[in-house]
């Protein structure tokens, strides 16, 4: 019953975070909106809603194991199984220097996520650190894309959905996020239960796993067709709203407590994986995360979930 409703919750959060993404930007067009500011603000978040509903719900549910454990999962899956898989079918070439930045704030909010848990709790007003810094990054981003963008002007696209179908699809979304949600969690705490491990091993392998997914399917979309840099940025993209958007939402609502092991564990291996990321990129702007570097990637991923599970 505990992996049905797992598989269930998983469904349900890809199709549901699909259609939060298309109707938020066919919304966004009808608004005047250009491509630019979308992709950086409403896309990055709408591929975070499955984290996000999923951390929010099981604070709240009391499982607070499974919303921490969710997002240094996810971080350490983004890097190590969803780039490393993806360097493994196409090499990556890095080609922006811009991408240092973005992944400098990574490593800054892990690192903040790190200070903040040393008393084993995220509170309120930590919460609203996160969040500040989020709004920092992202009217960062979008004016330095701008400036790049120089005299070409942005670019408004035309909308390609009716707007009451576009609203539609975008509450459809919302239900289909809390509901799959709450199929993730109470599931991932049944399957917790029946396999006597812990509710912090779950949500790091199982939910982290299954909220990983649109990640996946984007950057392996992305390096198919040779778009290299948005692999790589929408990896980093969503690891920094996982850390300063889901869990700056979710502690400014309510306390979460975090066990010791996430704290002296997971959290280490997150930020070891992050400098792994870094130190494979090098030279940036003309780095390339072959196929070896790419299964280093997937080999420590396997590692971290044997040690997970076995100790």
């Amino acid at each position: 019953m505990g992996f049905l409703m797992l598989i269930a919750g998983f469904v349900l959060l890809f199709f549901s975070g699909d259609w939060l993404v298309k109707s938020s930007v066919q919304i966004a067009r009808y608004l005047k909106i250009s491509t630019l500011v979308v992709g950086i603000t409403v896309v990055a978040f709408g591929t975070s809603a499955p984290e996000l509903i999923v951390s929010l719900k099981a604070v709240f549910d009391g499982v607070p194991d499974i919303s921490v454990g969710n997002v240094v999962g996810s971080n350490i899956a983004n890097i190590a199984l969803v780039l490393g898989t993806v360097s493994v079918i196409l090499p990556i070439t890095v080609k922006k220097k811009s991408i240092l930045f973005d992944w400098s704030i990574m490593m800054m909010a892990s690192i903040l996520f790190y200070v903040f848990s040393l008393n084993y709790q995220l509170q309120f007003h930590e919460g609203v650190i996160f969040l500040t810094f989020l709004v920092l990054y992202l009217v960062f981003s979008v004016y330095h894309s701008r400036k790049q963008m120089g005299k070409s002007g942005e670019v408004i696209e035309k909308p390609s959905m009716k707007f009451r179908l576009a609203i539609g699809l975008l509450v459809l979304a919302a239900v289909g996020l809390y509901l799959g949600s709450e199929l993730l969690v109470r599931g991932a705490v049944i399957v917790a239960k029946g396999f006597n491990v812990s509710e912090r091993v779950i949500g790091i392998s199982v939910v982290a796993f299954g909220t990983s997914v649109p990640e996946l399917a984007t950057s392996v979309m992305a390096a198919i067709k040779k778009e290299t840099d948005i692999s790589i940025g929408n990896i980093i993209g969503s690891n920094i709203f996982n850390l300063l958007g889901i869990l700056g939402v979710t502690s400014a609502l309510k306390t979460i407590n975090i066990s010791s092991f996430m704290v002296s564990v997971d959290m280490i291996w997150m930020m070891g994986i992050s400098v792994l990321l870094v130190l494979a990129m090098l030279p940036i702007k003309h780095g390339h995360i072959n196929r070896f570097k790419g299964a280093i990637f997937v080999s420590a991923y396997l590692l971290y979930m044997v040690l997970l599970f076995t100790k």
